[in-house]
């Protein structure tokens, strides 16, 4: 099994304190900009970044459906960590400044593939699905606070 990753980022008119507490708003904000590829959205414990316990379909194709219950962390300043408890997938956001009134946000997933011709598919085609998805929940982010 090898490591799959898919990272994608936006810089978006706020700033990063904005981009940061609206992403980890869970509760309003995050369900909002969530694109069509998630369905089932629930918070199920806290709602505002650490502590929070999240609940979420995502579907990455046609036929494969992840059924995600994430703990949310914050592990230092700008950072957001998703773990899903049903897999190995954890989802780092970074908040960070570039310039007044800028912010970069980066977000990388990382998973453990699948082994043989399925995981060489998965590799190959998974990262570059995930990031359109992605980039368009960074759009929907950056819609919302640069209202």
């Amino acid at each position: 099994m090898a490591q799959v990753e898919a990272t994608t980022e936006r810089i978006i008119a706020a700033d990063p304190e904005a981009v940061f507490d609206a992403l980890a708003d869970y509760k309003e904000v995050r369900g909002k900009v969530l694109p069509g590829q998630y369905s089932e959205y629930e918070v199920r414990e806290g709602g505002d970044g650490e502590g929070t316990l999240v609940h979420w379909k995502l579907q990455a194709t046609s036929k494969r459906v992840r059924d995600c219950l994430l703990e949310v962390t914050e592990p230092t300043d700008g950072q957001l960590v998703e773990k899903d408890r049903n897999s190995s997938m954890v989802t780092t956001w970074i908040v960070t400044p570039v310039g007044e009134g800028r912010s970069k946000a980066v977000v990388t997933t990382v998973w453990d593939g699948a082994g043989g011709i399925g995981g060489f598919f998965e590799r190959t085609f998974a990262p570059k699905g995930l990031a359109r998805i992605h980039d368009e929940l960074l759009a929907n982010l950056a819609a919302e606070v640069e209202k």
